[in-house]
């Protein structure tokens, strides 16, 4: 490893993502798993505004600027699923 690490993309997968041609959606929601596990911190978002600033050149549409989007927008509460209030009705 060298110290010139970058602290926003340590393994370069982002990077990497905007250079494949083809990429798909699957790709880039896999290679942003990967991603957000070589953090260090908890809440990926701040990282993930950033990166979407690096790449603004990169088309509007490209599924890696999508998915970074996506990573951007609050996840949705959990809803509990299942029980027995699910199969009685009151």
């Amino acid at each position: 490893m060298t110290a010139d690490r970058d602290p926003i993309d340590p393994k370069n997968l982002i990077r990497e993502a905007y250079r494949i041609e083809g990429i798909g959606d699957a790709e880039c929601r896999s290679i942003l798993v990967d991603w957000a596990l070589s953090l260090s911190g908890p809440d990926p978002r701040a990282a993930i505004a950033a990166l979407l600033e690096r790449h603004a050149d990169a088309p509007s549409d490209h599924p890696m600027t999508l998915v970074l989007r996506e990573g951007l927008s609050e996840a949705a509460a959990p809803r509990r699923r299942g029980g027995r209030a699910a199969r009685v009705a009151d």
